[in-house]
């Protein structure tokens, strides 16, 4: 004997929606789903903290780079600003032999020319000063010496005179007599 009854038209349809098995194994794939998204997510999580705190790493390595080549950079143009400050441009000008130039004259634009030109300054009348280039400017440290110090007002008389035959001026040579300058800026 049966003892469910047969069910017909709207009852059955009715019932076909309802699962038939017991109600353990339905509820197994949610309850995996569920495992599933919440560890994905942690994971997830995990994930994007570690990508976040090795870029800020990133920015830190690339604002020290940043700070030391600005560093450089302004040490790059204090050379540059040195070597283009006029009284080195003037050695450097004699150190290739060039010699300042005489009075210029000037045509007007009907041919005429006005001013008296003159030559150019000969190297012998002409008083070399004595021109230190940057790198001699940093202040190194003293070393002691049993000579004892000159001043440093007394003439040089290498600087003007030329050597025998040559009619340039022989370079004038840094003594250690002389005073070098010192950073007068705190805490250096």
């Amino acid at each position: 004997m049966n003892r469910k009854p047969e069910l017909r038209g709207r009852a059955a349809r009715l019932a076909r929606l309802f699962p038939t098995g017991s109600g353990q194994a339905a509820r197994t794939p949610f309850v995996l789903l569920v495992v599933l998204l919440l560890g994905g997510g942690l994971i997830g999580l995990l994930v994007l903290n570690s990508a976040l705190s090795e870029g800020s790493f990133q920015l830190d390595d690339l604002q020290k780079d940043t700070k030391s080549l600005t560093d450089e950079e302004q040490a790059l143009q204090r050379d540059v600003d040195a070597y283009s400050a006029p009284d080195a441009l003037q050695r450097r000008a004699r150190e290739l032999g060039m010699v300042p130039g005489g009075d210029p004259a000037f045509l007007n634009p009907d041919g005429t020319v006005r001013g008296v030109p003159s030559a150019a300054a000969e190297q012998s009348s002409v008083r070399v000063p004595v021109i230190r280039p940057p790198e001699a400017l940093t202040p190194e440290p003293a070393a002691t010496s049993p000579e004892p110090a000159s001043t440093a007002t007394e003439p040089d008389s290498t600087a003007t005179e030329p050597p025998a035959g040559t009619g340039e001026p022989e370079p004038a040579t840094e003594t250690a007599a002389q005073p070098t300058p010192t950073s007068t800026t705190p805490g250096r």
